[in-house]
């Protein structure tokens, strides 16, 4: 007997008939004598559909109403698949973040979990019972609703995880694993069996929209075992998420390709290059909470320097007006300007640690079909570049075929 944490989708709950299946998945492992844990999303657009309404409203909704409205999303949900299973018998029962008490910190729509407080749970557990949890959401340690922001649900379930010290997590979703890229945008990519934590959180963090970043970071934190599978197909063992990386002669040197097209970048000209001017730009923009990712920094012939950084395309308003009104009369910069037509490419593989010559073969690749790269940032094993948006997908297909990622 195991205890499995399962974490279902919004298309995996989009409608009664959806949630059934559901329902009657969790059933075939409570009959193998598994303890079941299941989180769910809200059904698939609710969440869309709950912001929309709230627009309507207020053109930029309050964060803490927005949390109380969104919330709702999975609240409706959670009930669904506590009936569903009911009426196949079994006993279930269902809780909101705020009944677990999956306590969080107060930034509101991008809450962080402190805690969770699996006490009930287990005993639910032990008493036979499925236990339903509303993912994406918890509560502060003011009793105010909370959201974990968008894939939230995927960090609420490795977290209950983590809590319950379960055997693993199961991500169900839409595909049937992780592949070596977007099959959309590459029909010839590839399922992978298993990829490393480290691959998968770079992969996550550079654009794939398979599992949310913070997930993984849990994952990989309180060590549990993570299986991405797919809601539709009952056969398959998925993409099983390691720790340890594989040695053999044949591991390829790149195990994926993300893209994102969620950044944009801002540019602050004509900036005097003296010691804290980076803290003096960014420093508000961190008080803020805009997040930022790739940043570069260039010192001119006359004293001065031009510092670039990119934020999420739904920040960069905000971000620019931060740096218009409080930062660029104070450092003296000669000029502010945002660009929200750019995406980022990254390539991927803990291989990368002992093969030379991946950064020339990336970048000769691109230069080779007329795609300039604006930005370069790189890790150990991850390589990432920011082109104009019109050359994206280009970019993924020549490099998923010049790295050989079809090949199995």
């Amino acid at each position: 007997m195991a205890l499995i944490v399962q974490k279902y989708g919004g298309t995996s709950v989009a409608n009664p008939e959806r949630i059934k299946s559901l329902a009657a998945r969790v059933a075939r492992y409570k009959a193998l004598g598994h303890q079941i844990v299941v989180v769910v999303s809200a059904m698939s657009g609710e969440t869309n559909r709950l912001i929309s309404l709230a627009k309507e409203i207020m053109q930029d909704p309050d964060p803490r109403e927005l949390d109380v409205m969104v919330s709702t999303g999975e609240q409706v949900t959670i009930g669904m698949t506590a009936l569903a299973l009911m009426e196949l018998g079994i006993k279930a029962k269902s809780y909101t973040g705020t009944q677990v008490k999956i306590l969080t910190d107060n930034a509101h729509t991008k809450a962080r979990i402190l805690s969770i407080d699996e006490h009930n749970i287990k005993q639910d557990l032990d008493d036979g019972y499925v236990v339903v949890v509303a993912g994406f959401q918890g509560v502060d340690a003011n009793g105010n609703i909370t959201t974990l922001g968008r894939g939230g649900s995927d960090t609420t379930g490795v977290a209950l995880a983590a809590a319950l010290k379960a055997d693993e997590c199961q991500i169900y979703t839409d595909v049937d694993g992780v592949y070596t890229t977007d099959p959309r945008v590459v029909p010839e990519a590839r399922r992978l069996n298993k990829i490393t934590f480290e691959e998968m959180l770079e992969l996550a963090s550079q654009g794939s929209k398979v599992l949310q970043i913070r997930s993984v970071e849990f994952a990989g934190k309180y060590k549990v075992k993570l299986r991405v599978l797919s809601s539709f197909e009952e056969e398959g063992d998925g993409t099983l998420i390691t720790f340890e990386e594989d040695n053999t002669m044949e591991q390829p040197v790149i195990s994926g390709i993300a893209f994102n097209r969620d950044e944009a970048k801002i540019t602050v000209l004509g900036v005097p290059d003296k010691p804290g001017i980076a803290y003096q730009i960014l420093g508000p923009i961190a008080e803020a909470n805009v997040d930022v990712d790739m940043i570069i920094q260039n010192t001119g012939a006359d004293g001065t320097t031009d510092f670039t950084f990119t934020v999420h395309k739904n920040e960069m308003n905000k971000a620019l007006s931060i740096l218009r009104d409080k930062v660029q009369g104070h450092i003296g910069a000669r000029e502010i300007s945002g660009d929200d037509k750019i995406a980022k490419v990254s390539i991927v593989g803990v291989g990368m640690r002992s093969h030379v010559g991946i950064a020339s073969q990336m970048f000769r690749t691109l230069a080779e079909e007329g795609i300039n790269i604006q930005m370069i940032s790189t890790s150990e094993i991850k390589i990432a570049v920011v082109v104009d948006e019109k050359y994206l997908e280009l970019a993924v297909r020549v490099l998923h075929k010049a790295f050989e990622l079809e090949a199995a």
